[in-house]
């Protein structure tokens, strides 16, 4: 028993001698109890007379080994402490690494710009769900299920009766539904449609507003686009209406600006024409105002949408829409004010 003793000693003294941290430490002193319970269970086997001094032995073999792993546990905790401040220091005598001040993105300087203007002109700013149900995005918007009008859009279906919004027109339904006119709003926010090249990207914005109230007219629409260019572009921009359709207004107008480049002489921006088109804009048509709830034989109103990123583009002289989504800091550094 005595030499189970001795050699129990000697191997854990070997292995505390290369214990270098206080787990490894704690583990060995769960070894060494666990094999010292093995050497003392064999105490029954020894003759009642040579127990009691078997087990002083046994007790200050303990109480020793007890002593060593404490003095041990100093060491390796000191080392363990040196270890952590060499880790943590910090020399004072080397440069300082700088951060740079970022800016806002392009998209959000001219959505901020964009919102700026219509609300000086009375607009105040609905956000609806990107996550839409079929009859809000369009079939409120007179673009029934088999409308060829659907055509035009190529829409993320989640479900049979829910998509991701091509348009952020929902939104003025939406009002419509809950407000009695006079309404003024403006809908900015992220749309989706499967649509990707140099000009198209499948998630974009829009900025989309809204005007509903006794003897409004297209006159109306052309003094208010009139004023959001001059105030967007230069004092100079002109507004021009060209007929279109979209199933929501009636009539429907494409609109264009005076090129900003040229001054509407022609250059290889505005493909020598003087103009460049920037957004679909209408008269709200009679049966989505009925959709709503609101008497087209009391109130008119106007609607028009326009895509944020092509105002940046236009405004910054982009030519590339993927350029506002590629996170490049070399060209992000060029709006830092």
């Amino acid at each position: 028993m005595k030499e189970k003793i001795e050699g129990l000693r000697a191997e854990i003294e070997s292995a505390m001698e290369v214990v270098e941290t206080s787990r490894s430490l704690y583990e060995l002193k769960l070894k060494f109890q666990a094999e010292l319970k093995t050497v003392m269970s064999g105490m029954k086997d020894l003759p009642k007379e040579d127990r009691p001094t078997f087990g002083k032995i046994v007790n200050e073999f303990k109480q020793s080994m007890e002593e060593k792993f404490e003095a041990r546990a100093v060491v390796v905790r000191q080392k363990e402490m040196e270890q952590k401040y060499a880790s943590e220091r910090i020399d004072i005598t080397m440069p300082g690494k700088t951060r740079e001040q970022g800016a806002l993105h392009p998209i959000t300087l001219v959505k901020n710009e964009l919102i700026d203007i219509f609300a000086g002109m009375g607009f105040k700013v609905f956000e609806g769900p990107e996550i839409e149900t079929d009859y809000y995005n369009f079939t409120a918007l007179n673009t029934p299920k088999d409308h060829p009008a659907r055509d035009m859009q190529d829409t993320f279906y989640l479900a049979e009766n829910l998509l991701l919004r091509t348009q952020t027109s929902a939104g003025q339904i939406r009002v419509m539904e809950k407000e009695t006119p006079p309404i003024k709003i403006l809908s900015p926010g992220r749309v989706f449609r499967s649509d990707d090249d140099a000009t198209h990207s499948p998630m974009f914005h829009q900025m989309e507003g809204l005007v509903v109230d006794k003897g409004i007219t297209l006159c109306d629409l052309q003094g208010m686009l009139a004023e959001f260019a001059r105030k967007m572009f230069t004092e100079a921009t002109k507004v021009r209406l060209r007929p279109s359709y979209f199933p929501f207004t009636e009539p429907s107008v494409e609109v264009d600006l005076s090129c900003s480049e040229c001054g509407g002489k022609g250059c290889r921006l505005c493909k020598g024409t003087g103009w460049i088109e920037v957004l679909g804009a209408g008269m709200v048509n009679r049966h989505v105002l009925e959709n709503c709830g609101v008497d087209p034989d009391e109130y008119t109103g106007f609607a028009f949408g326009m895509g944020v990123e092509r105002i940046a583009m236009l405004k910054y002289g982009i030519n590339n829409i993927k350029t506002l989504f590629e996170n490049d800091t070399r060209f992000l550094k060029q709006f830092e004010e």
